[in-house]
């Protein structure tokens, strides 16, 4: 995870294109709103649950100032080959619609794993599919393996552009990089909520991240390891990662991997943190993350699909 503003911009019936699939907006709990698609002609098809990244990200993998489309093309692209698909905004782009008042500290990382959890409740009462898959992408990753860590009823797991270590240690190891002058602090920081919750003493150039209302969200971010939950798994797992990610670099997905033997890698050539291929040098990257029209990288659904229908 190359990019600090990226991770950390936290807060800040559709008509479907294709004929092989249609498309419902459903609520799946008081917070939830998405959209499934279900593929014609399949009898109960396996239902994959897609869950976006940091920010307030919509259904489709798009924000305010960044729309790509990315988890709406993956949906698409999955339920067109005769999986059904489900994702859903996040409940802070809910709330954010709705007007309504609230602070940064009434979050807690927690409250996304709440709600992947009512997510799946609401599909694993129906009979309508034959096996339900958690797909995360980016902090959607560890999410998705938080939510489905003590359950039974999900099929299997796959984890896109997701971290390997816990977030503390992504932006110590970011900053040690980027701005190395402030790595210390930001260690004498996430020390500091560790021990009482709270840092007072950070620099101003860390404040994005340590900013008194968004501390608590940290706190309880940090509390999770993505390598001790994967390795809790005991359901098929596949591990994505784009070799042109600035945000999650590959060698995230195969800590991943050593944290759970039994899990499957694949590693795209060329394709970046929002699933397209890069193959220019330079600006191109950043630009993709707002061309919503340009095709993400084929190999991705194929791969989810033929893991799907294997396990």
């Amino acid at each position: 995870m190359r990019s600090i503003i990226f991770l950390f911009s936290f807060f800040f019936i559709t008509a479907a294109s294709a004929q092989n699939y249609t498309a419902r907006d459903l609520k799946a709990s008081s917070f939830i709103d998405g959209t499934l698609l279900t593929p014609e002609g399949v009898d109960k098809p396996p239902l994959a649950i897609i869950i976006a990244g940091s920010g307030p990200t919509d259904r489709d993998g798009n924000q305010t100032m960044m729309k790509n489309n990315s988890l709406k093309l993956l949906a698409e692209s999955l339920s067109d080959q005769g999986i059904a698909t489900f994702r859903y905004d996040k409940r802070i782009v809910k709330l954010m619609r709705q007007g309504t008042n609230f602070s940064e500290r009434d979050f807690k990382f927690d409250n996304f794993i709440e709600d992947a959890s009512a997510v799946i409740d609401f599909f694993s009462k129906s009979n309508d599919f034959s096996g339900i898959y958690v797909i995360g992408h980016s902090q959607g990753s560890l999410v998705g393996m938080a939510a489905i860590s003590t359950r039974n009823d999900v099929s299997g797991f796959i984890s896109i552009a997701g971290a390997g270590e816990s977030v503390d240690q992504v932006i110590i190891e970011q900053l040690g990089k980027q701005a190395p002058a402030l790595k210390e602090n930001a260690i004498e920081a996430f020390n500091d909520i560790k021990r009482t919750g709270v840092s007072k003493n950070y620099s101003p150039g860390l404040a994005s991240i340590f900013r008194p209302d968004i501390q608590p969200f940290i706190a309880s971010w940090m509390q999770y390891d993505p390598q001790e939950l994967i390795a809790g798994l005991e359901i098929p797992v596949l591990i994505v990662n784009g070799t042109n990610d600035i945000q999650v670099t590959e060698e995230e997905a195969k800590l991943l991997q050593s944290a759970q033997k039994n899990a499957s890698l694949t590693l795209i050539e060329n394709m970046n943190h929002i699933l397209r291929l890069i193959t220019e040098p330079g600006m191109d990257n950043q630009k993709s993350y707002n061309e919503p029209n340009r095709p993400i990288a084929t190999e991705l659904p194929k791969g989810i699909i033929t893991f799907i229908k294997k396990n």
